[in-house]
């Protein structure tokens, strides 16, 4: 699902360059459950950001279910991002103005689907994540965890070939990270494919790999269980 050679993240300031991703190789098959780990400034968010197509690296060749997506243009990239790949952030990233299902509904009306078809994928979702009885609220009605699962909702609407998760669980209590993170394995269990930035390390080994970055580099590649 995820084949990724030789990926180059760097940053350069006068003569000083920094790293950020240095030279990885990554092949991620469909279905798996992968975690992205490490210490702050390791490189987790910036890997996760080339290989869901949010940022695009120095150098290095990356093929999403064999795609070639790194000469895609900057109109083809936006439509594959919108249409293919599914994205959850930290900071839940919904809009404030629109309630739960008119969140989740937005980009798939983005995509030209027909509203009847659009209003039921929406709220399928909404129903997958447990907040079917949330539609009609805003999210300042809303829990952290509420919001989160609403954002989860958007990103599994059109049934992603990838979802990638940016720190899903840090703005959230215990009890609530945790409820998140089932609800990441519910959705592996179904065959979705998931790449997860965390730096928690329960959560990481909660996942078929783990892969921990440090200056940018793989240091552990460890499969913790079979499909």
């Amino acid at each position: 699902m995820i084949k990724a050679k030789q990926i180059v993240k760097k940053f350069e300031s006068g003569t000083n360059v920094l790293f950020a991703v240095n030279h990885v190789d990554l092949i991620v098959p469909k279905g798996q459950f992968i975690t992205i780990t490490g210490r702050s400034g390791s490189g987790k968010s910036t890997l996760l950001y080339q290989l869901g197509l949010l940022d695009k690296p120095t150098s290095g060749d990356i093929e999403l279910a064999g795609r070639d997506v790194i000469n895609m243009s900057e109109d083809e990239r936006t439509f594959y991002r919108l249409s293919k790949l599914g994205y959850v952030f930290q900071d839940y990233a919904i809009l404030p103005s629109l309630t739960a299902l008119e969140n989740v509904l937005l980009p798939l009306l983005m995509l030209g689907l027909p509203d009847a078809d659009a209003r039921r994928m929406a709220t399928d979702a909404m129903v997958r994540v447990g907040l079917e009885d949330k539609l009609i609220n805003y999210p300042s009605q809303l829990s952290g965890g509420q919001q989160q699962r609403v954002a989860i909702a958007r990103a599994i609407a059109h049934d992603p070939e990838i979802l990638f998760a940016d720190e899903p669980t840090a703005n959230l209590d215990t009890e609530t990270s945790d409820m998140i993170l089932e609800l990441f394995l519910k959705l592996h269990k179904e065959g979705q494919t998931i790449v997860m930035v965390t730096h928690e390390k329960d959560y990481a080994e909660k996942a078929d790999r783990i892969i921990e970055l440090a200056d940018g580099k793989i240091v552990r590649d460890e499969t913790l269980r079979r499909n």
